[in-house]
């Protein structure tokens, strides 16, 4: 596994995330295709002995159960100091007034839900999963900056929103001696690639650590372009991101279908170390539900695209709408 520091901080983390959104009771939350902790922690064991240290969720995945999970995972099968975990906050944790969202009351209220469930003292990076419009973002800063102060919490990082957001959030962090986001988690992959318009240099000017979701666009990179799964047809968030650019995208599945034949890879591969050669990503955030998953994204580190192989897979690309965030 290779590892690389976060961002501007000196934390090490593996070049692949492992993004948790795919373990949690299927019953509870609004991701009927997730699995439950029996099949997930064979997966959860298997990255960590394949050297990924990066683990990543949400206090929204599953009502809650992912962080229980991977809490009990990381606690069986790993040292603490070892793991870097990351969770979020925004979107609602419970029914009723001041259930979510960005203000003083909420956050504070999250990291403790968070942390118990987790079973840990502290989180190492902490996320605010989406802008809160009706929160001051200088009470969201302030807020942060306590619970970073408290020992809570390590660092702090953002995820989608525009750039003028990011940038007004570092400026206010800076101009208050806050503490600073670290990281930006954003939608980036062959068939979505508008973060390279504003946000990818602002990371990069910024020394911003860049944790890409969904980079291979929810599997619609890694198969046949008509196949379908259980997710594909039970994922509402899939169909809001993609179903709306299908006829554009479904040639850039095809460049990456083509590439994967002439190297003799699985299509997983090429899209996936099309995303973690693109500057500044740091490691994108991979979901996995099956073994092989696993073996696909570490073999795909040292799969060297040339840049004829990048320009190809570039080539159909269309301007998109913004999605995923709002």
């Amino acid at each position: 596994m290779q590892y690389i520091k976060l961002g501007r901080t000196g934390i090490d983390v593996s070049r692949l995330c492992l993004g948790c959104m795919t373990y949690g009771v299927p019953e509870r939350g609004s991701h009927a295709w997730t699995m439950d902790e029996e099949t997930s922690r064979p997966l959860i064991k298997q990255a960590l002995e394949l050297g990924i240290n990066f683990l990543d969720t949400a206090n929204s995945y599953s009502d809650g159960t992912s962080e229980e999970i991977v809490g009990r995972a990381v606690r069986d099968f790993a040292r603490r100091d070892e793991i870097v975990l990351a969770t979020k906050c925004f979107h609602p944790f419970r029914k009723g007034p001041n259930g979510a969202g960005l203000s003083r009351k909420a956050i504070f209220t999250a990291i403790d839900d968070s942390l118990r469930r987790l079973g840990m003292d502290y989180v190492d990076l902490y996320q605010i999963h989406r802008w809160d419009y009706g929160t001051p973002i200088e009470e969201t800063l302030g807020a942060l900056h306590d619970v970073v102060k408290s020992g809570k919490v390590r660092y702090i990082g953002a995820s989608s929103m525009f750039a003028w957001q990011f940038c007004k959030s570092l400026y206010i962090a800076d101009t208050h001696s806050y503490t600073r986001f670290v990281t930006m988690q954003n939608h980036y992959n062959l068939m979505n690639r508008e973060e390279e318009r504003e946000m990818m240099p602002l990371c990069a000017a910024e020394g911003i650590g860049v944790l890409p979701w969904s980079p291979l666009a929810r599997g619609r990179l890694t198969r046949e372009w008509n196949d379908s799964t259980p997710r594909v047809e039970t994922d509402e968030v899939g169909k809001v991101l993609y179903d709306s650019t299908v006829a554009a995208d479904r040639h850039i599945a095809e460049k990456v279908s083509e590439v994967a034949k002439v190297r003799g890879v699985p299509r997983a591969q090429v899209a996936l170390a099309w995303v973690a050669q693109k500057a500044p990503v740091t490691c994108p955030i991979v979901g996995v539900s099956k073994a092989h998953h696993l073996v696909d994204a570490v073999a795909a580190l040292s799969l060297d695209l040339t840049a004829e192989e990048i320009a190809n897979l570039e080539a159909p690309y269309i301007p998109h709408g913004v999605v995923g965030f709002k």
